[in-house]
């Protein structure tokens, strides 16, 4: 019995592993980063500052 799990998977290739590159998005009123999505009362995109409650489109 191996030592490790690797022992018992070393057979297996590696995962491969792609991040899809993150845009950051300020809030245009305190410069906060922790901004969330929300879908606006149209079907469209809108967001709001979870640290000052700022909305904008």
């Amino acid at each position: 019995m191996p030592g490790s799990i690797r022992g018992e998977v070393g057979h297996l290739h590696a995962p491969v592993v792609t991040r899809k590159k993150a845009t950051l998005l300020n809030c245009p009123s305190c410069g906060s980063l922790q901004v969330a999505q929300v879908l606006g009362d149209n079907g469209g995109i809108s967001y709001v500052c979870t640290t000052c409650g700022h909305s904008w489109s």
